[in-house]
């Protein structure tokens, strides 16, 4: 048997898993509200910290989580994360208390970001396979997102609201062995006094408003699809799934394409799907019907696919080795802000002017996307992926 091969498939098993869960933890609460506003009495505006606590906590704790790695070693901050976020996954299922279901949904969150964090430097580290791991990744969280609701809403309908958290435990203990089986042994690394955080910035600027653009399809999708097309119930959520689905099965191939053509390249590919997919959401005519909804989303959203597999390996070979949890982290970070900036500026965006608008200022956040994307393209293309 061959040992090595062997701890490759167990690392690599935990890295798609810690992203899995991580995007559902995101995702899978969602559909549980109404049920747990019922549960314990509260309203909306309580019951809505369920969902934020994750999302504050996983964002305050992304920068801390990746320079924690690089100090005391990404493996055992990583292992750490598993473990809270299995702790607190059983924490939320036996919530006592709407209190008791927010704080545990925070130590959730926090859980998270360790493990959301640090798989992408365990990712930059396989050598000319790394392009390839970062998409699997980029893959993997999409599927998270888009299986969330689905599996959210059967686990609900049959074992109830505790069962949403529930069903997270046993994976991050499968997910903890996984790590502990294949993540080569964790040490801290030596930075260099003059290193600072060395990061692209423009590739920090950039997924933040390319991930905007995307949330931006989110939030304006169901009201376009329900109010102007007539859809409801499952066809609405099944034409909502073919956006993240998109960027699921383009995230592989995103990466092979970065290892063989390079960063550059890819992102110049991804940047322009993505300007494609905005125009025709922008300029096709509500006559076009679903179809008309949908193949532009997932144009726009294989072309994210693209742009982020290309751009965080940029950015993994374009900072020193000793700062990838940080870098890292900030990555995340401006993840995290585009997704709060997208729900909310796009959002009141469409509600003011409509969804022509807002699609047209989605192509401009794209253009403003690739001029920041053409000083990383040009590191990247002289240093590949």
């Amino acid at each position: 048997m061959d040992t090595t091969s062997s701890s490759q498939r167990f690392a690599l098993a935990a890295l798609s898993m810690s992203t899995l869960l991580g995007a559902l933890g995101t995702s899978i609460a969602n559909v549980g509200l109404p049920a747990l506003s019922a549960h314990f009495a509260a309203p909306y505006a309580r019951i809505q910290w369920i969902v934020l606590a994750y999302l504050l906590a996983s964002t305050a704790m992304a920068v801390v989580a990746g320079r924690l790695g690089d100090r005391y070693g990404r493996r055992r901050v990583l292992l750490g994360g598993i473990a809270m976020f299995s702790i607190a996954s059983l924490g939320c299922a036996f919530a006592a208390s709407l209190p008791m279901l927010v704080a545990a949904r925070a130590l959730q969150g926090a859980g998270a970001a360790a493990m959301l964090v640090l798989s992408l430097p365990f990712a930059a580290d396989a050598g000319g396979r790394s392009g390839r791991t970062i998409g699997l990744l980029g893959s993997v969280s999409a599927a998270g997102t888009t299986l969330g609701p689905a599996l959210g809403g059967a686990l609900l309908a049959g074992f109830g609201w505790p069962s949403l958290f529930l069903f997270l435990a046993p994976l991050g203990l499968l997910t903890y062995a996984c790590a502990w089986r294949g993540l080569p042994p964790g040490r801290s690394q030596a930075v260099r006094k003059d290193a600072g955080v060395q990061a692209p910035y423009g590739a920090l600027v950039g997924i933040g408003l390319m991930t905007a653009v995307v949330m931006a399809t989110l939030v304006i999708g169901p009201f376009h699809l329900a109010r102007t097309l007539g859809l409801n119930g499952a066809a609405l959520g099944l034409a909502m799934a073919c956006g993240p689905l998109a960027a699921a099965l383009a995230g592989v191939p995103a990466g092979r394409a970065v290892d063989r053509h390079g960063a550059s390249c890819v992102g110049r590919i991804g940047l322009a799907c993505a300007a494609a997919g905005c125009a025709l959401l922008a300029l096709l005519p509500a006559a076009t019907g679903v179809a008309g909804y949908v193949i532009p989303l997932a144009v726009l959203t294989s072309g994210y696919a693209l742009f982020q597999a290309a751009n965080n390996s940029a950015v993994m070979a374009a900072c020193d080795a000793s700062q990838r949890g940080a870098v890292s982290g900030l990555l995340t970070l401006s993840r995290n802000l585009g997704l709060l900036g997208g729900a909310s500026a796009m959002g009141m965006l469409f509600a003011a002017t409509g969804m022509r608008t807002a699609f047209m200022a989605s192509l401009l956040l794209v253009g403003a996307a690739g001029l920041t994307w053409r000083r990383t393209g040009r590191t990247a293309a002289r240093r590949p992926a």
